[in-house]
């Protein structure tokens, strides 16, 4: 059978999704309008390094506030509606680092017969100064703890880049 065309929905208990979570020295909140401006200039300094890491097509250019608020809305309500669940990446200084987001199967890559087992897809990007640093290993190292958290049984992740446990 082609699922190709299918997105898996979630199957969530109400309120089981927290909006904050930490692991080390990681925190994920989720992404609001108030995350805008560190939101704006985190993606435009990683034009380059979303693509190598996190892979798909996003983003193409360099977005302007006004673009992005709308994006940033969309999150909201998707969260709030438990359909997709995106998150800023924090440092424990509340540096900003980059996103993380928990989308259902299929939605971002493409359903096949090999991954409907999954139930969550898992990707995330950090900026380029962020990336030195080492958070994008330390990023997925928290979402893997994460997963044990959230109520998600079998995650994909699906960043082009994944780092060696």
């Amino acid at each position: 059978m082609d699922y190709s065309l299918f997105v898996k929905g979630f199957d969530i208990p109400d309120g089981s999704v927290p909006a904050k979570l930490s692991f080390e020295d990681i925190e994920i909140r989720a992404i609001t309008r108030a995350d805008l401006a560190e939101d704006v200039r985190g993606i435009n300094a990683s034009l380059d390094l979303i693509p190598r890491t996190r892979g798909g097509g996003w983003p193409t250019e360099a977005v302007t506030e006004e673009f992005n608020y709308v994006d940033l809305v969309w999150h909201e309500c998707e969260f709030r509606d438990m359909g997709s669940f995106a998150y800023c990446i924090w440092d424990s200084e509340n540096r900003y680092l980059g996103c993380c987001y928990l989308y259902p199967m299929g939605r971002r890559t493409t359903l096949t017969e090999e991954l409907l087992g999954h139930d969550v897809d898992v990707s995330w990007w950090v900026t380029p100064d962020a990336y030195e640093k080492g958070y994008y290993e330390k990023a997925y190292r928290a979402l893997q703890h994460w997963m044990t958290e959230l109520p998600f049984k079998q995650p994909y992740y699906s960043n082009k880049q994944i780092p060696e446990d």
